[in-house]
């Protein structure tokens, strides 16, 4: 009874707290989605989970300013199947899978959504389990069968909390100032070598973090 009282409870209680935070904090923009070649896959770091809906939302990421639907990567684990439900609330969909569990068909799925135009994605690629901000290889295998840019995205406020968990999760404080950063995309064709294009992306993930995290300094 506990367990589903729960699991009931807190996605409600994060879709709260999610609403409260985009209400409260000043948001700015930096940087633009190009808009020729979506829908792009976006990827950002698990431990900026929080906030990420609000592009999707507000019309950022679509093209033209205008909304679209939304798909976000979220494992099978236990506390995926939270985060899922949350997402659900805000009115995105979500792609069921990750490296240990269900990654074949969460693939399989991505790419064939990839393909369609009036779709944007999203996935962490250092999720579910870490290691903590390092990019994994199934989102370079992801956009080479799909033939879709990986473009980084990072937000960062004036003031936040720090979990200590394996992400050191990040939570911005109410009533502060935040800025959510667009990268520069990452091109991987089907020749390139995979520990070259791992690089790569692991490059502009990181600029783009220093570059949110820099930004009220």
């Amino acid at each position: 009874m506990r367990g589903r009282l729960a699991a009931w409870l807190v996605p409600r209680l994060i879709r709260w707290a999610y609403a409260f935070l985009s209400a409260s904090i000043r948001w700015e923009w930096v940087g633009r989605p190009p808009r020729d070649d979506l829908p792009r896959l976006y990827m950002f770091w698990h431990a900026r989970l929080l906030m990420l809906p609000y592009p999707f939302l507000h019309g950022l990421l679509g093209e033209g300013g205008g909304r679209m639907a939304g798909y976000v990567m979220v494992s099978e684990h236990r506390d995926g199947q939270m985060i899922a439900d949350v997402t659900h609330m805000l009115g995105l969909r979500t792609v069921r899978g990750s490296a240990t569990r269900g990654g074949a068909r969460a693939l399989l799925q991505m790419i064939r959504l990839a393909r369609c135009e009036d779709v944007v994605l999203a996935l962490t690629p250092d999720g579910p389990r870490g290691p903590r901000e390092r990019v994994k290889p199934g989102i370079i295998q992801l956009a080479r069968r799909s033939g879709r840019p990986l473009t980084p995205i990072c937000y960062a406020t004036s003031r936040f909390w720090r979990v200590n968990s394996w992400d050191r999760f990040y939570i911005p404080r109410p009533f502060s100032r935040g800025v959510f950063v667009i990268g520069e995309p990452v091109h991987i064709s089907e020749s390139e070598d995979p520990d070259e294009a791992l690089a790569r992306a692991q490059r502009a993930m990181d600029e783009t973090q220093r570059r949110a995290d820099s930004y009220f300094r």
